[in-house]
């Protein structure tokens, strides 16, 4: 299989077929925890997008899903933690078992936000399902209840991640080449 702008990245971290067995797992595991309930996943616009749609369909359990665009304040290597909704919820999640669906936990200010923001509308449980998760960058605790895979402080693409608006359509996950981003004013989805 050729891999899409495959120049651009210095090595692939995770493979189509890594991912989609990975996921696999964790709908099972999720819909074994939620065995008899309902699910809202609540997904983190845009990367989180592709994330949760092969999630979903692994969940064999009753789910709704519902969106929410956030946006951090900060350069693009960090976040400030200065956290604004730019696109709310639809629907009330008020006595519902929510699950955070993100692609990647990078310092954890912003998912620790959001946490206490899904919290505060008394729903009757709030988790987190995260593809990606970058330990040695996390500036808060973080729970993740759901993770797909630990990755190196790397600036990591596809499956939902971009840089400048390329790359969220690659079907693995790998490591955007430096000088494809130094000097740049655009922030990564972070």
């Amino acid at each position: 299989m050729t891999v899409l702008y495959k120049e651009d990245l210095s090595a692939v971290l995770y493979s189509e077929e890594e991912i989609a067995h990975r996921v696999s797992e964790l709908g099972a595991q999720i819909s074994t925890d939620y065995d008899g309930k309902s699910i809202v996943l609540v997904g983190v616009l845009n990367g989180a997008v592709v994330f949760l749609a092969d999630l979903m369909r692994e969940i064999r359990i009753p789910v709704s899903i519902d969106l929410v665009a956030i946006s951090s304040y900060g350069s693009y290597s960090s976040t400030s933690g200065v956290v604004r909704i730019m696109k709310d919820l639809d629907e009330s999640v008020e006595s519902k078992h929510v699950l955070i669906v993100e692609d990647i936990v990078d310092t954890g200010l912003t998912l620790n936000y959001l946490v206490e923001y899904m919290r505060s509308r008394n729903p009757a449980s709030v988790k987190v399902a995260a593809m990606l998760s970058k330990p040695s960058r996390h500036k808060a605790k973080v729970n993740i209840d759901y993770l797909g895979f630990t990755v190196p402080d790397e600036f990591v693409v596809g499956y939902g991640l971009d840089f400048a608006h390329r790359y969220r359509n690659l079907p693995c996950i790998g490591v955007l080449k430096p000088e494809i981003y130094a000097g740049s004013d655009t922030p990564p989805d972070l």
